[in-house]
């Protein structure tokens, strides 16, 4: 890592004002490459399918509430945990009036009139009793294998049913950023330790938290009997079909069925049995790869990766003997259990293998358990995991078994409207909204490969090729996806996809229907007769992003636009109680030159459509892994890269605790950014926005 933007390859060419050293940190630089998915497969534009018209699928009444994530079933460290059932956001409504879009270069988190926020829990901060006090100056891998780890997407708090005071966080540690970690003298002199500390700083954090009463602020407890720290470096179990395959066997694990670490986790999802589920997102940049077709397919390079990790543990490059499939030994959709810090977490083959945003699950009437997940790429698909084995109520130990054996299947969007009203202008067709009918194309049914030319252990190791294979559509980088619990109905994030529709690539169609799709859209999916283990669904578009006091081409389903806030680069998503949706962005700093944001969307009635900014994070942050507690007036973020785009010795973020004179800082007290997990709450005294 090379501590200077000289070199960073997004520097200059990033869009608008989002920092060049989000795109090397994060992801690799992935927009300064080559698309990774050059299949030759096909698009659909403009094919009705009569079978599955919008006149015959839309009508579809109410999910049933079988088919909902009713409740969270946790089971402690202690008896007074066990058999425990939550509901997934509370009661209750969260009254705001929305913020206005804040300018990108404010370091402050704002929220609205009336509501306050807090630090829970930041990076650095120990989670054990022999954890020391953490200190910028003295940090080593030791040190921060015993501390909240860096930069936290997902997230949950998983509440305590019988005392509603004490509960778990959950959160995960996407990647680091040296810039900001390390002073830059030191660094150059201790890399070997510098890289240590960083794989000690991705992975989990797992720690308690309590509260006085519900309602007001949690804090977090040092020494917590179920607190946890996962690593680049912690002992990973391999499950599925493709468990024990020689596609997954090191010179260090000739099984094939025991990894160490869990890398670039963004984000997640809570079970209806209490565990939690990540995705293995931006792996690639990790290895070194050695330019094979399937490397390729996946964005892993043959050349020295620029965090050097493979010079300190051979694992990290396909050149070194017996290392050459450790890199399919990432990628995975990874389940931990936060009740129980002795346990083996998980990493499920069953689930595919691709750059995995995340899982989310819900319980189908016929009591199979169905996961969906996006693979955050341009141009790639969307997926769904069938469980063949049934969920059963309070039977916790066959529960977490349900993620190991199964159909996945990849989506195939068809729209209904003429292809010449499908321009790139992301004009709303005639018949008044963008929209279609599917299918869930089985890559894996029964326990078989049904993929031609691939074996079962090939689809699952290999899973975005095997989506080429049969034609899956080609997306504008498909990340959260999310079932709501009120209604079953499926909304998927849409990031962006600057490449859409332009030389050599993808051409526009209803699902993806803008050319050079900066701002990102959001897909409602209905599941066909509310049957989630079903092959059919019909889908629209929620909204089309962006500004649109300055760009035409936005849509908020034929909500006024002039009465809803800017938003851009939709991520995360999440619900309240009532229903609505919530969306995180990131990346609205360098489109609608705003600060990233959580914004309120109402889905149904005369006001579907309707966005409004709730909050917005401090400069150079992005909004991640929103949680709403509105019975609580509560509602949650991971504030992400902080102060990103700045360096050690010159922030531009003091976010939380806004030490801005180092020469004024207590000893050992941190000056610059620090990534934390903050709660917003109503104020007591009802004062304006807190800043």
């Amino acid at each position: 890592m090379s501590l200077t933007r000289t070199f960073l390859p997004m520097l200059g060419h990033t869009r608008g004002n989002r920092d060049a050293a989000t795109c090397h940190f994060k992801c690799g630089d992935a927009c300064a490459k080559d698309v990774c998915n050059t299949s030759s497969n096909s698009y659909f534009r403009d094919i009705a399918d009569a079978a599955l018209s919008r006149r015959s699928i839309l009508g579809i009444g109410a999910v049933a509430s079988a088919a909902l994530v009713v409740g969270v079933e946790t089971v402690g460290a202690t008896a007074a945990h066990a058999d425990t059932v939550v509901a997934p956001n509370g009661g209750g409504k969260l009254s705001f009036q929305a913020i206005a879009p804040v300018p990108r270069t404010v370091d402050a988190m704002t929220v609205p009139e009336g509501y306050d926020w807090a630090p829970i829990i930041r990076w650095g901060d120990p989670l054990f009793n022999h954890a020391p006090k953490f200190d910028i100056t003295k940090q080593s891998a030791k040190r921060q294998a015993g501390q909240f780890g860096y930069n936290n997407d997902y997230l949950n708090i998983i509440v305590d049913k019988y005392s509603g005071r004490s509960g778990v966080l959950v959160a995960n540690h996407e990647y680091t950023n040296e810039d900001l970690m390390f002073d830059p003298t030191w660094f150059q002199a201790n890399k070997a330790e510098a890289a240590k500390i960083a794989m000690a700083a991705h992975g989990f954090s797992v720690v308690e938290v309590k509260r006085v009463k519900a309602g007001t602020p949690w804090t977090y407890v040092r020494g917590g009997e179920r607190n946890r720290r996962i690593t680049a470096t912690t002992a990973f179990a391999i499950d599925g079909p493709a468990a024990g395959s020689e596609l997954l066997k090191t010179v260090a694990d000739p099984t094939g069925r025991k990894a160490l670490g869990t890398l670039n986790n963004c984000a997640g999802g809570t079970t209806p049995w209490g565990t939690v589920l990540s995705g293995e997102e931006n792996f690639n940049q990790y290895f070194r790869g050695t330019g094979s077709e399937t490397d390729a397919r996946y964005g892993i390079a043959d050349k020295a990766t620029e965090r050097g990790w493979e010079d300190v543990d051979p694992r990290f490059s396909a050149h070194n003997p017996g290392y050459e499939n450790e890199i399919n030994r990432f990628g995975w959709i990874v389940e931990i259990d936060p009740q129980n810090p002795d346990s083996t977490p998980v990493k499920h083959t069953a689930l595919g293998r691709f750059k995995h945003e995340g899982a989310n699950v819900l319980i189908a009437d016929d009591g199979r358990v169905v996961a969906y997940s996006g693979d955050d790429e341009r141009f790639d698909y969307v997926y769904k995991f069938v469980s063949k084995a049934k969920y059963r109520r309070g039977d916790r130990k066959h529960n977490m078994t349900l993620l190991s054996e199964g159909d996945l299947y990849v989506a195939k969007f068809s729209g209904n409207s003429p292809a010449s009203q499908i321009d790139g202008s992301a004009a709303v067709p005639a018949d008044g909204s963008f929209d279609g009918a599917g299918t869930w194309i089985p890559l894996v049914k029964d326990g078989a490969s049904k993929v031609p030319g691939m074996s079962l252990e090939e689809v699952l190791v290999y899973t975005r090729l095997a989506g080429d294979k049969v034609g899956a559509t080609k997306m504008d980088r498909p990340e959260d996806v999310e079932p709501s619990p009120v209604t079953g109905k499926l909304y998927i994030a849409l990031t962006n996809n600057t490449q859409r529709d332009t030389t050599g690539k993808a051409t526009v169609d209803e699902a993806n229907p803008r050319t050079r799709n900066r701002d990102g859209h959001v897909i409602e999916l209905t599941e066909r007769n509310n049957n989630a283990t079903g092959t059919a669904f019909a889908w629209n578009i929620l909204l089309v992003a962006g500004d649109p006091s300055k760009d035409a081409s936005t849509y908020f389903s034929g909500y006024p636009k002039d009465k809803v806030s800017p938003i851009s680069c939709p991520d995360n998503l999440a619900f309240d109680s009532k229903g609505n949706l919530w969306i995180s962005t990131d990346g609205q700093p360098g489109t609608i030159g705003y600060c990233d944001a959580l914004h309120k969307v109402t889905l149904t009635g005369a006001e579907r459509g309707k966005v409004e900014q709730f909050l917005a994070v401090p400069a150079g942050a992005e909004t991640c892994g929103p949680l709403i507690h509105d019975r609580d007036g509560s509602v949650f973020v991971a504030v992400q890269h902080p102060g990103e785009g700045g360096t050690f010795a010159d922030p531009i973020s003091f976010f939380p605790d806004y030490v801005l004179n180092p020469s004024k800082a207590k000893r050992g007290e941190v000056y610059g950014p620090r990534p934390s997990v903050v709660q917003v709450f109503t104020s007591a005294k009802g004062h304006g926005p807190k800043k």
